[in-house]
């Protein structure tokens, strides 16, 4: 589906929601990106082939707990 050079991730890569989002609707909280996943608001996502995950909160570079 992705049309990007170089291709965007695919619904089933763990980095999926790094593709680009070719739908953005902000005011009903979701994105569709261009691996047909729909990302919603909330972190949860709806992948193309019916499977749900959850809202999650990923951990950004700052947020990256380590051992002391």
């Amino acid at each position: 589906m992705c049309q990007h050079q170089p291709p965007c991730p695919t619904a089933e890569s763990a980095d999926r929601e790094a593709a680009h989002a070719v739908a953005h609707h902000p005011e009903q909280g979701w994105s569709l990106l261009c691996n047909g996943v729909l990302l919603f608001e909330d972190t949860g996502e709806l992948l193309p082939d019916g499977q749900i995950i959850a809202p999650h909160k990923p951990l950004g570079a700052r947020h990256v707990i380590t051992a002391a």
